[in-house]
């Protein structure tokens, strides 16, 4: 065979294979700017729907009465301060700081489990404690009912 018509033809048949890599390359790159612009338009609407729902919610926060709480327990009462809790003390306060527990909210959202595994994590001398009532006792403290928390602490004698 004629080496004049095997080159030619060799040339053309390798152009043809890079011309279509190259093709299939630039449909990839125009699929894929098609899919980020997609996915930049639903972040986009993703974004507005969250802004909308932040102005929809409607939070009320809680304002702390120091005078209403020492009316009740006739001495004066930090807020967020964990020993009001019948059965917590200030070692146990500590253990509940450790573990971003500071606020009775954030005590009154805790599950009595979670109470129970952090005061666990403080090791043997926790163990006569029971958390049982903990939650609900920082719910009133931080809805700022006083007069119910004071009675239930009377019936609890030491948080049982």
């Amino acid at each position: 065979m004629n080496w004049c018509i095997l080159i030619p033809i060799a040339i053309g048949v390798i152009c043809a294979l890079l011309g279509y890599l190259l093709g299939q390359s630039i449909a990839r790159d125009e699929n894929n700017q098609i899919d980020v612009s997609v996915y930049k338009s639903r972040i986009a609407q993703l974004e507005s729907d969250l802004a909308k729902s932040k102005t929809h919610l409607n939070v009320q926060s809680i304002l702390f009465d120091a005078d209403a709480a020492k009316a009740v327990f006739g001495k004066k009462i930090k807020e967020n301060d964990l020993t009001i809790i019948e059965g917590i003390g200030p070692k146990i306060q500590e253990l509940f700081h450790n573990h971003d527990i500071k606020t009775w909210k954030a005590l009154s959202e805790c599950s009595v489990a979670k109470c129970q595994t952090i005061l666990d994590s403080g090791g043997s001398r926790y163990k006569m404690h029971r958390p049982d009532t903990w939650p609900e006792q920082a719910k009133m403290a931080y809805h700022g009912k006083w007069n119910a928390l004071l009675d239930w602490q009377q019936e609890l004698h030491g948080g049982m």
